[in-house]
């Protein structure tokens, strides 16, 4: 199969829309008080659109729209926080794209991730990042901490210690927006369908 390129052009400039209201957003200081209603109507409406594309073609592998095409439509697919339901029925179809070498592994590593993340339960491979109680940046619960590096290696990412730690936020968030943000959480998770 040809590679599609109007497929390809319309998921990159979806993704370069995400990346522009994003860096704006951190610009004016509006990205980290909680989800912002801007970025999330651009998440809303690129995930929207690729469940349509999901519809007609099952996952846009690399094949299809190109390596820069299918990795713009798992970052589609990672950001459409607000549509559980796409994410979690994603999974087979990255599944099956990554065991045809359609795409990297770390892909469904991070989606997986993702849905444990939103879900509440342990991670598996330390893609995730949480507040801790004290307003830190940390690394959100592990499944098995002992093997978090080997199983790392396994889907191509590096290993979470010595490289990936420094990188966490050493100025911890103030008590009371930390308390906002996670009654805030908490609201969103269950409006949208993430938590019951």
């Amino acid at each position: 199969m040809p590679t599609c390129l109007t497929l390809r052009a319309e998921l990159l400039a979806m993704q370069a829309e995400d990346s522009r209201v994003r860096a704006q957003l951190l610009q004016t200081g509006q990205l980290s008080n909680g989800y912002n209603s801007e970025i999330a109507a651009v998440h809303g409406r690129n995930a929207a659109r690729l469940r349509e594309v999901i519809a007609q073609y099952a996952w846009p592998t690399r094949t299809l729209v190109g390596v820069d095409g299918e990795e713009a439509a798992w970052l589609i697919l990672q950001h459409g926080i607000g549509d559980p339901d796409l994410q979690r029925s994603s999974v087979p179809l990255l599944e099956k794209a990554v065991a045809e070498t359609e795409a990297p592994t770390w892909q469904l590593a991070y989606l997986t991730d993702r849905i444990a993340f939103f879900e509440g339960r342990p991670q598996r491979y330390g893609t995730q990042f949480d507040y801790d109680d004290q307003g830190y940046t940390v690394v959100y619960r592990l499944e098995d901490p002992e093997r978090v590096d080997q199983l790392r290696r396994s889907v191509g990412l590096e290993p979470l210690g010595d490289r990936l730690l420094p990188r966490v936020r050493q100025t911890p968030v103030e008590p009371e927006k930390l308390r906002e943000y996670r009654a805030g959480y908490e609201h969103w998770s269950k409006v949208v369908g993430w938590r019951r």
